[in-house]
């Protein structure tokens, strides 16, 4: 019984550790060559998971839920009229909206296909009508692209702390 018990805690620990490894394996490596542009809360790239290890967890979650993350990923478009939020590819065929904690910095606004490194916290939003609107307004989105807004949405929503951003 003995030899059976300990077999299967043997069998255990090592699938933990295959899955831990896989896991890992979605970690973006350090790398000291690369440059960033600090923006808000001085953070560092190490440690940041890959947009599609990030879109896999999203899928997991539910409306209220949230985890703290650390994200790299490549910038889908940004507020045109100050830069106030951004969108990101998780190469998934969905997109994060990230806005910045307590409207505490910015973004340039030309930075549409650069990589940032995102740090905060990641949740499942539904957005209004209204914040629909303005969004796509701030995006400078065509007159019939936002009259056809008519009903809320939900999002994956980022609020970052900090980001770095690739030069």
């Amino acid at each position: 019984m003995k030899s059976i018990t300990l077999a299967i805690i043997c069998v255990l620990v090592l699938n933990s550790c295959k899955n831990k490894n896989d896991e890992q394996s979605k970690i973006i490596p350090e790398n000291e060559d690369i440059a960033y542009k600090s923006f808000g809360k001085g953070i560092i790239a190490d440690g940041a998971i890959a947009a599609t290890s990030m879109a896999s967890h999203y899928k997991t979650m539910n409306l209220g839920d949230s985890i703290n993350s650390k994200i790299i990923a490549k910038v889908n478009s940004v507020c045109q009229v100050k830069g106030c939020w951004m969108t990101l590819n998780l190469e998934d065929g969905n997109d994060v909206m990230v806005t910045f904690k307590d409207y505490g910095f910015f973004m340039p606004k030309d930075i549409t296909g650069k990589e940032v490194v995102v740090n905060g916290k990641a949740f499942i939003k539904e957005i209004p009508i209204d914040e629909l609107i303005h969004y796509a307004k701030d995006a400078g989105k065509p007159v019939e692209e936002i009259a056809a807004i008519t009903e809320p949405k939900k999002t994956y929503s980022f609020v970052a702390d900090g980001v770095l951003l690739k030069e």
